[in-house]
């Protein structure tokens, strides 16, 4: 029998009797008060912010766009290895800012250098915009770390939770046959890998958790507004060879992602590439970002996290 955990059974019936409250009094849900309140939510409770030694904001530059970034080396006198972390939210919502108190548990579990790159979101630009910065952040990051002349290892992981592993396993999908990016691991955290949202997680899970179906569609709907073929751009139905970059996904059994990130994990290991999939068994989707009711879960992720990486 599947059990919530309990910390969380009280916060999520406070949690569905608000958002009803407001469905009922009219409530539209838009990119304004959809960022609001994710930002809300990790403020809310993620509230401890630990030291990092070394914190600056800086551009990746590209032939299509600068890209903002955020790097997090958790200890300048050693040359560590490089993490792009790219942020959850849906590709609407998220920004480097939110994620900062997550950037830097990362850094200091991961013993990486991180990067976090603020991609461009929608409904303001379009998902191949920031898929394009998420690939071209991997490419061409090595001159802004030069010109920082941080010390650092040039070996190359990506990490990333819901939409964010979603940027990740784009990035590590095309790096099997592009020899531009040379991505040694990627951490896919309660990935989204399947825009067409036809797993039986979907349904099982779609109804009183943290992303409901109809908050889903309503990304897929603004992210994808011309009708595109979400098939064919959903991770989870690309090619997988050997060279994928070695895997780690992590999914939560009360999460609708959770069978798409199982079904990537399989489909990697089938194809005769490295992977390791663990799941939590009694929390929702982006936990992480309810850290101080489930501190417990949120230690243990960042501590396989660092433990994979460092492998």
């Amino acid at each position: 029998m599947r059990t919530l955990h309990p910390n969380l059974v009280p916060w999520f019936t406070e949690f569905n009797a608000t958002a009803a409250k407001l469905l009922a009094e009219g409530l539209k849900q838009t990119p304004v008060n959809v960022r609001e309140s994710f930002a809300a939510m990790i403020r809310n409770h993620v509230t401890a912010v630990p030291p990092v030694a070394w914190i600056q904001d800086d551009y990746v530059a590209t032939p299509d766009y600068d890209v903002p970034v955020r790097i997090y080396h958790p200890d300048p006198n050693r040359a560590l290895p490089i993490l792009i972390y790219y942020h959850g939210g849906g590709h609407v919502s998220g920004c480097v800012s939110v994620y900062d108190p997550i950037c830097r548990k990362i850094a200091l579990a991961a013993e990486h250098i991180v990067v976090a790159p603020e991609y461009r979101l929608a409904p303001e630009c379009r998902y191949d915009d920031g898929v394009t910065d998420a690939c071209n952040v991997a490419k061409y990051l090595w001159r802004t770390l030069d010109d920082r002349r941080l010390r650092y290892r040039r070996a190359l992981a990506l990490a990333g939770d819901s939409a964010g592993g979603s940027l990740a396993a784009i990035v590590s999908s095309r790096s099997q046959f592009d020899a531009s990016l040379d991505i040694r691991r990627q951490v896919l955290i309660y990935p989204w890998l399947d825009y067409t949202m036809s797993t039986p997680s979907i349904e099982q899970n779609g109804v009183g958790y943290t992303l409901p179906k109809t908050k889903a569609t309503w990304f897929c709907d603004t992210i994808f507004p011309r009708g595109e073929d979400r098939k064919a751009y959903s991770p989870l139905f690309w090619e997988i060879t050997p060279r994928l970059p070695e895997t780690f996904i992590i999914t939560a059994e009360f999460c609708p992602l959770r069978d798409e990130g199982k079904m990537y994990a399989d489909k990697a290991l089938a194809a005769g590439a490295r992977a390791e999939y663990l799941n939590f068994v009694d929390m929702p989707h982006t936990f992480i970002c309810l850290e101080d009711l489930v501190p417990e879960a949120s230690s243990k992720l960042y501590a396989s996290l660092g433990a994979f990486l460092q492998s």
